[in-house]
This record gives structure tokens, sequence and C-alpha cells, in this order.
């Protein structure tokens, strides 16, 4: 935005402040709040504090260096507030667990390893950062954010201290933290109504099994190597071996094999072509089919077998069944991707592949959080910094998000902006 639409604006941002921040206790902590967000979405190539208070004319950069980086304010109802605005203005389709890397130079920045980085496309020096967002076709909105501690950091005594690392915080997998997320966002009560996610999420069997204890449906994308079952299989228990002994158990004889085998196995036939959305260039389409498998491997079995065996106590082997989805456009050579989906097996194909394809919204936002709205341009170290940082930038991306979808519609009102726990992400 240029600062001429900023100016424009300026009335309906500070309703906008003053409802978002609303738990912020004191007044000139809400009008820096104001500022940083004036200066995150006026246009400038770097989102810097030095960068932002510079454009600002009044701009302060010791005063927004303090807010961020050292003030105590909680962001976490903040975030509240903003997903009790946005939810029922995206009217989300799914929400979205993903993640964002910042590439970064030195070891002090909170979180900071060398680990994969998606913005470089290889493992580099960078902070990453889990996210779950609300998605639907038109628009989405980061819900929840979770700096991902390297494991290294778990022990560092000396850069946790620097950075100001709470102590309860520690370790956690990123799928771990998008389940955390979850949990909170539920606390609140939100609930997704559908989980989608990219392979580096839909492979793990734990966050799989961690949504179906929830009772939550997911469509997630999953490696060519995962394994699963044809859903006519059955396990099978061989002949007890004499009039002594415990009775063999059941299982599966075969080994179990991929996805990629068992699509390989379709006929093409199977395959129908479905078109889930227009595109810049057209129509975007290619040729997919669904079938019922049942996902194999010891972390898929070990939750099935306690629940059966606490409930029941014995097992019968049976593995549960799910949707695998495969995409095989016409011009491939074999199939380019696949998803796992506990939706009703009755659930219509052409609804699979389009909550399969939603996560193109976050992805086309994200650019805007990133670049646009200086995401990746903080530059502070701390713990505290950066999830304000993040929160902002969420606040930003939420107003804007607002005036393109309906600018004059007033905001639903909040059950609760003071009374809420203090902050812990974690």
């Amino acid at each position: 935005m240029d600062a001429h639409e900023v100016t424009r604006l300026r009335a309906v941002l500070e309703l906008f402040v003053a409802d978002v921040f609303a738990s912020v206790p004191r007044r000139d902590q809400r009008a820096k709040g104001d500022c940083y967000l004036r200066g995150l979405m006026l246009d400038g190539r770097r989102k810097s504090i030095q960068a932002m208070a510079s454009r600002l004319p009044d701009g302060n950069e010791q005063n927004l260096q303090q807010f961020v980086n050292q003030s105590t304010w909680d962001p976490v109802p903040v975030q509240r507030r903003i997903s009790e605005r946005l939810l029922p203005l995206v009217r989300p389709v799914a929400w979205a667990i993903d993640d964002v890397s910042v590439p970064k130079d030195g070891r002090m920045s909170v979180g900071v390893a060398p680990q994969y980085c998606g913005a470089l496309g290889k493992r580099a020096n960078c902070q990453v950062a889990v996210s779950v967002h609300a998605v639907s076709a038109t628009a989405s909105c980061p819900l929840q954010w979770r700096l991902f501690l390297p494991s290294k950091w778990a022990a560092d005594a000396g850069r946790r201290a620097k950075t100001g690392v709470p102590p309860q915080v520690t370790h956690r997998e990123k799928w771990r933290l998008a389940v955390d997320m979850l949990d909170v966002l539920a606390g609140w009560g939100m609930t997704p109504p559908v989980v989608v996610g990219d392979a580096a999420y839909g492979t793990t069997a734990r966050l799989r099994a961690a949504l179906e204890e929830r009772g939550l449906a997911y469509v997630l994308a999953v490696r060519a190597e995962v394994t699963a079952h044809p859903f006519d299989a059955e396990p099978e228990a061989p002949a007890r071996n004499g009039p002594v002994g415990c009775w063999p158990q059941p299982r599966y004889r075969r080994p179990a094999p991929s996805v990629a085998d068992l699509a390989a196995g379709l006929d093409r036939g199977a395959f129908a072509p479905i078109t889930w959305r227009q595109g810049s260039r057209g129509p975007l389409h290619s040729r997919f089919a669904a079938v019922r498998v049942r996902p194999a491997g010891k972390a898929v079995e070990r939750p099935v077998k306690a629940a059966a065996s606490g409930e029941l106590g014995w097992w019968d082997g049976v593995l549960p069944d799910c949707w695998l989805l495969v995409e095989w456009p016409a011009d491939a050579e074999e199939p380019i991707e696949y998803w796992l989906s506990n939706l009703p097996a009755d659930t219509p194909l052409a609804e699979l592949v389009r909550l399969a394809k939603v996560r193109w919204r976050i992805e086309h936002d994200y650019r805007e959080l990133k670049h646009g709205l200086g995401l990746a341009h903080f530059e502070g170290r701390s713990w505290t910094g950066f999830h304000h940082h993040v929160t902002l930038v969420t606040a930003a991306h939420a107003f804007l998000t607002e005036q393109r979808l309906a600018p004059k519609v007033p905001a639903p009102a909040s059950p609760s902006t003071r009374s809420l726990t203090p902050f812990r992400a974690s």
C-alpha cells in the first residue's frame, strides 16, 4: 500500500487496532501497534524496524524496538481476537498445517540452526516456524504460530538465556507443535472442518493418529514410500502349536506395499479427469483415482491395538481403512502425488481433490506475509520479539484480508479479550 492508501484507511485501522489489541493494557502500546502495522503495510522493500520507522511520519525506531523486543504485552489474546474476526469472514473449507523458514546469519537468533530451509530448497542456517491457517478458495488467515526449537537448543543454557526462551519450552517435533496449536484453538471453541497438510506432515503416522484421536477429519499428502494394505487384505492367525501356550495373534501375512505400488497396480481406467479450480492461465485439471486402503506400520498399529485391547481385551488384527487419493496426469509416466484421508467412504472424488489441492491458497498468501508484510524481515533475536513480530504481521494480513473480503462488515463481538492465560508458546 502507498502512503495515500494507508492514510485513507487510517480511521478504519484505528478501530481494528482498538479491537484486536484490546487486551494490551496501555494506550501507548496500542498506539505503537497501530504504527507498526502501518509500517508493515506501507510500500517498501525492507520491513525491518529501522526501515519502517524511517518511512512513517510518527515512526520512532527506539519506541518500536522496545514495543516488539522488550515489551511484556501478551500476543496470545491478540491471536485469539484475530481468529474470532477472521474465521466467520474467511469461512474456511479446511485448516492447513504448514511451516515457513527464514534464512539467518550467525547462531544467536532464537531457534536458528542448520536445517532444511524451504525458502532456499536446501539445508541452511535458518529459523523455522510451524503454523495453522484457515483456508478457503478466496482467502486464508494464520491462526497460530509456533517457533520450532531444534534439539541443539534444548540444552544450550547460554543461548536460551540470551534469547529469552521460556524454561518450559523445549524441543518438540513439528507435527507435535501443529497438534499443540489445534488443541489451543479447540480450547477457544474453534475446530477445523478438515485438516490438510503436505507430505512432510501427512507421512507422519503419529500426526494422523493424533487427528483421529481428536475426531478431526484430514486430507494429508504422503510420500510414495508410505505403506498400506489393500482394503480387502485380511489378517490371519496360524494354527496353535500344541495344546499349551498363547493363541497366535492375527496379523497380515504379506508385507504391505507402498502407496506408489498400489497406485501403479490400478487400471488406468480407474483415473478420472477432475478440474478443481480456475488458475491464472485457465482451468487446473488432472486425472485422479481414489481407493480404500489400510495404512500399515508400527506407528499405525500401536494406537489401534492399544485401543482395542483396552476396550475389548483383544485385537482382531484389522487395521482401519481410509482413502488413498492418487494423481496421475495423462502425460506422466507414473503417479506424481498421493494423499491419505479419513473422510467418509461416500465422499465424492471431486471433493477429495478439491480439499487436497486447497493448500495453494496459503502458498499464495505466504508470499504476501513473507515479502509484502515483512514476516521474513525481522532482525531481532529474542523469543519475545519473534512472537510479537509474527503476531503483528498476522494482524496486518488480517486487516488487509478484511478490506478485500468485506470492508464495511462489522466484526463479531469477542467473548473475551482480557481474561486469558499468559503467553506460553511451546
